[in-house]
């Protein structure tokens, strides 16, 4: 009797977890997320507007960054000048000419911190061309994502996590036809 009991209890145990099993892969299944991936390097690079503000952003930055170089070589000149006339100099005419060199290599920096700093007149170029082509992009991911039912879509280049994606869930080439750039 010990042993009928024990098989029917076995018997019940298993039963349970099987159910329990099943409506828990039943749930998930229910319940499965739909993922994309795009590839933002590949978009980018098949946008011409990206392009052509990448290559305005380029020539806008030589353009200043020669001019702070013309600074500095400006002051760099000076004080070699300033070198070879120390023994001529009387002392206000050295205090003079340390403190015209000072005022051009400040300059030089205040120059660059204006052009290059994180709240500078670059990175303002750089967010009033890219952002109206980010949220264009965003948009249109967001507009797939709605249609196709994609609860997240990563970005195969910038994320390293991702170690395999399949190219049939890459949403790339649909989010270039829907901007006007497919091939």
């Amino acid at each position: 009797m010990k042993k009928t009991m024990n098989k029917t209890i076995s018997g019940v145990l298993a039963k349970v977890f099987l159910l329990t099993l099943t409506l828990t892969f039943g749930t998930i299944k229910g319940n499965a997320q739909k993922f994309a991936l795009i590839d933002m390097e590949y978009v980018l690079k098949n946008i011409p507007a990206y392009e052509r503000a990448n290559e305005q952003l380029n020539q806008i930055s030589k353009k200043w960054q020669a001019e702070v170089e013309a600074l500095n070589t400006e002051a760099a000149t000076m004080y070699k000048n300033y070198q070879n006339e120390i023994v001529f100099l009387s002392q206000e005419q050295k205090k003079a000419k340390q403190e015209q060199i000072m005022a051009k290599e400040k300059q030089a920096a205040e120059l660059k911190k204006r052009y290059f700093s994180p709240e500078g007149e670059l990175f303002k170029k750089r967010q009033s061309l890219m952002t109206p082509i980010q949220e264009e992009i965003y948009n249109t991911v967001k507009e797939i994502s709605d249609l196709r039912g994609y609860s997240l879509v990563l970005d195969r280049a910038s994320d390293t996590a991702i170690i395999f994606g399949s190219p049939k869930i890459d949403i790339s080439n649909e989010v270039l036809d829907k901007l006007g750039y497919g091939k």
